[in-house]
């Protein structure tokens, strides 16, 4: 009796470098803002131990979007051009600077700068390129029909590059005024960013019909970009004087607080989406990458709440920072065990033939 073994699961196909999802660079995200919010609790062990699988992670996704870009650049060109996907390659960015910002907080500061040059110059490229490739430069009209909540990764990306700035300036004396135009700079950029993304996914949201299916986890990223903001504002609060911090410090700090409960204020109607999507409209809770686009948003709300306390002394703000890094560590776990799930489960076999 002969048999015929049967291809893998086609969730294996998942890291296959030609349907790589440019999106996973988010478990980059999540794992490494985990890390920087354990080492803020004082957990050192748990936090080297994250911020390993962080540069692990990183390491091997790097690879594997070269690897696609020399084999397979029609697909990767495919979804630069794909409103639903383009906007996370800002994850690289993103990815990127929480990593650097992990090593700076271990004491690793060389590469931390390292990758906050390499993270700063794609931000500047792929603003530019990846908003007129998926939609400016498409002939499609309306243009506010193909919003979505990866948009909100734009704004992620330009203010990890200020959380990243603010975070070396004090240890770069010779760059301290530099780090503060970069770290000012981006984080205005992305609060300009963040307003226009929010306008447009509203309106696609009021103006065109809406299946479950498209409320997928990406929209958690628009608290994530809120909770990223505080972080940013936080650390800018907190650089030593320079023309450029001096100019925005209390508007900065203002804004920050406002951020936060704004950030707050989203949590239960994200929780409400996915109650209505999955509980009431029965879509399938299966594993797919963007899942750490949850993960990351918890994680940085945790932070945020950890940074703003300790920045602007609010001791509230602080213990929720603490207390909700837990749900962020529980979330983490349950996607990395449903990721190895869908990554090493494969079909049954079928009976064997003679």
């Amino acid at each position: 009796m002969l048999s015929t073994p049967l291809p893998p699961s086609p969730r294996l196909a998942g890291l296959a470098p030609a349907r790589l999802s440019p999106g996973y660079f988010a478990l980059v995200m999540a794992t490494g803002i985990l890390s920087v919010g354990c080492q803020l609790r004082g957990w050192t062990l748990t936090a080297r131990s994250l911020l390993v699988l962080t540069a692990v992670a990183y390491g091997l996704l790097v690879v594997l979007t070269v690897w696609r870009f020399v084999a397979h650049r029609r697909e990767l060109a495919a979804d630069a051009h794909d409103t639903r996907k383009a906007f996370l390659f800002f994850t690289f960015v993103a990815g990127t600077d929480v990593l650097a910002v992990g090593l700076a907080g271990q004491g690793h500061f060389v590469p931390a700068a390292v990758l906050l040059v390499i993270a700063a110059l794609t931000w500047v490229v792929l603003g530019y390129t990846i908003p007129w490739a998926a939609v400016l430069g498409r002939s499609e009209r309306p243009v506010v029909a193909a919003a979505n909540g990866t948009w909100f990764v734009w704004v992620v990306a330009s203010q990890s590059v200020a959380v990243a700035a603010a975070t070396l300036e004090p240890h770069y004396e010779a760059a301290r005024h530099g780090l503060a135009v970069v770290a000012v700079f981006s984080w205005s950029v992305g609060c300009v960013l963040y307003a226009a993304s929010a306008i447009f996914v509203s309106l696609r949201l009021m103006l065109y019909p809406l299946e479950p299916r498209e409320l997928d986890p990406p929209y958690w990223v628009s608290m994530g970009a809120v909770a990223i903001t505080v972080v940013a504002g936080a650390r800018i609060v907190e650089m030593e004087s320079a023309p450029m911090v001096d100019a925005v410090r209390g508007l900065v700090a203002g804004m920050s607080v406002v951020f936060w409960c704004f950030a707050t204020w989203l949590i239960p109607v994200l929780i409400a989406v996915g109650v209505w999507r999955h509980y009431v409209h029965r879509v399938p809770l299966t594993y797919e990458p963007t899942w750490w686009s949850i993960v990351f948003p918890l994680g940085m709300y945790a932070v945020a709440g950890m940074y703003l306390g300790r920045a602007d002394d609010l001791p509230i703000v602080e213990w929720i920072g603490r207390t909700w890094l837990w749900v962020a560590l529980t979330a983490w776990t349950l996607v990395l065990l449903a990721m190895l799930h869908a990554l090493f489960t494969t079909r049954s076999r079928e009976p064997e033939r003679t």
